[in-house]
């Protein structure tokens, strides 16, 4: 069994922080080392988040750090039948450049291409930008949209999850302590459907969003919306996609008016959940305009 340990110090603003750091390059040897720290071990892919989190003073440090980036099993972007499979290691430069995912699933790569630099598209990875589960993740709307499902492995087996459930809270996931996040997998959408992903930060580069929307549009032969799938990113608590809305797109002719009417409900579900704050008379109003715009770049797809 190979694995690296070594003693690191991270230097943080009050104090220095000790933990062990292993390097596996197998699953078991992964699932083994999670077994033995649990809850006092913290995984590291690309480190894009935790390298952040560690530095922040009063940060609580781990036991041990456990890099799975050499375990190969977990990098790469396929086809199986009628799914899209994405391991968890794939970065996000991965998936902007990737011609799967460019045919099938096109509001990801937008989605990676907002994120972050180069430097951070070249590191970060989508299974650490799912497990962090910041609100303002930019790959888990388009994921959700997709209905996606995530492929979890411990040394006690391997089990799913759809995506959609997977969030208990801000930066809270249902994975257990001794699970590592191996694949994402969703269906391929109907050759008809056009999707979109619309994000709104304070800057047009390595911004955190503030809002977004993953938006995917199946408008059939005779010109009426068949299947509309709307989540916005950065509005709740946790992520999801927004039926009332999709359920006045259904059945009728695509219009700028009729997504309006689509963004507005939006922004009416967002307000019943998340109630009325300091933020609403500013999100309420783009959160509308964001989704009309998401399906009209759907549309015009």
């Amino acid at each position: 069994m190979y694995i690296r340990v070594v003693s690191v110090f991270i230097r943080g603003k009050y104090s220095m922080r000790l933990f062990e750091f292993y390097s596996p390059r197998t699953f078991d040897e992964a699932t083994a080392l999670l077994s033995q720290y649990g809850a006092d071990a913290k995984i590291i892919a690309g480190g894009t988040d935790l390298l952040i989190e560690l530095r922040k003073p009063g940060a609580k440090t781990p036991k041990a750090i456990i890099d799975i980036s050499k375990i190969s099993e977990l990098t790469g972007i396929r086809e199986e039948g009628d799914l899209v499979v994405l391991n968890a290691l794939t970065t996000h430069s991965d998936i902007l450049r990737s011609q799967t995912l460019q045919k099938h699933a096109s509001l990801l790569c937008s989605a990676a291409s907002t994120i972050g630099s180069p430097q951070i598209r070249n590191r970060g990875t989508v299974g650490g930008n799912i497990m962090n589960a910041a609100t303002c993740a930019d790959m888990v709307p388009p994921l959700i949209a997709l209905d996606a499902q995530v492929t979890l492995k411990s040394r006690g087996g391997t089990r799913t999850s759809s995506l959609s459930e997977f969030f208990v809270k801000p930066y809270v996931t249902s994975a257990r302590p001794d699970e590592i996040l191996i694949d994402i997998r969703f269906p391929k959408p109907p050759a008809a459907a056009s999707s979109s992903f619309v994000k709104l930060g304070r800057r047009n580069a390595v911004s955190i969003s503030r809002l977004s929307v993953a938006a995917i549009l199946h408008v059939e032969k005779n010109a009426l919306v068949k299947e509309a799938r709307i989540v916005p990113g950065s509005a709740f608590p946790t992520w999801q996609r927004v039926m009332e809305a999709e359920s006045i797109l259904v059945g009728k002719k695509p219009s700028r008016e009729l997504f309006a009417e689509a963004g507005k409900k939006v922004a009416e579900v967002m307000i019943s959940i998340t109630g009325r704050r300091w933020s609403t008379e500013y999100k309420e109003p783009v959160i509308a305009v964001l989704v009309r715009r998401a399906l009209e770049a759907c549309w015009d797809n």
